[in-house]
């Protein structure tokens, strides 16, 4: 240990504790493996983080091997996101259409069958769970949980407008969008 690690240990420790048992480990900028696996030349375009009337929400990160370029649509890519507090599962699924609604039409049976689907998929999230939804477009979106597998839905029009969500120009959270495209610093 140096001389300067030994004098920065306690300002650390002592951030840490202020921090508190909910507090999320910082992300490497190293995909996950499971966006590894599935998307082997993908790399980090982009964070943001969601704060919603000033609370912490999530953390967000995108990955692809090419910048992403429009809605990112066109492109396999991946969106990570960590949370920073307890969500019900069936809450995030609702949330997901009801912005989905904001990207694009489609219909009640649309909307009844992905709701349905998602509310088998998605666990409900404490601080620090970590969800992955790889995108390949036209075909599936497939989600984990902590790196295990959830499963997948198979539905292109699902698949634009789920992802449509942090990567559409008419994304609810236009800040948030850019940040994750890499158009912002």
């Amino acid at each position: 240990m140096t001389a300067m690690s030994r004098r920065l240990a306690p300002v650390l420790m002592a951030l840490g504790g202020l921090l508190g048992p909910g507090a999320l480990p910082a992300a490497t900028p190293e995909p996950p493996p499971e966006v590894r696996a599935e998307l082997p030349e993908a790399r980090q375009r982009g964070t943001a983080t969601l704060r919603f009337v000033g609370l912490h929400v999530y953390d967000a990160r995108s990955f692809s091997a090419a910048p992403i370029e429009g809605d990112g649509s066109e492109q396999p890519l991946a969106i990570e996101l960590r949370y920073a507090r307890t969500l019900a599962g069936a809450r995030i699924a609702q949330r997901s259409i009801d912005e989905m609604r904001r990207i694009g039409a489609f219909t009640e049976a649309q909307a009844e069958r992905w709701l349905r689907a998602m509310t088998q998929l998605f666990p409900d999230v404490t601080a620090g769970t970590r969800l992955t939804g790889i995108q390949h477009p036209g075909r599936s979106a497939r989600f984990y949980l902590d790196g295990r597998p959830l499963g997948q839905i198979d539905d292109p029009d699902f698949v634009r407008l789920f992802f449509g969500i942090w990567l559409s120009p008419r994304s609810s959270e236009p800040a948030l969008r850019a940040r994750l495209v890499g158009a912002t610093p």
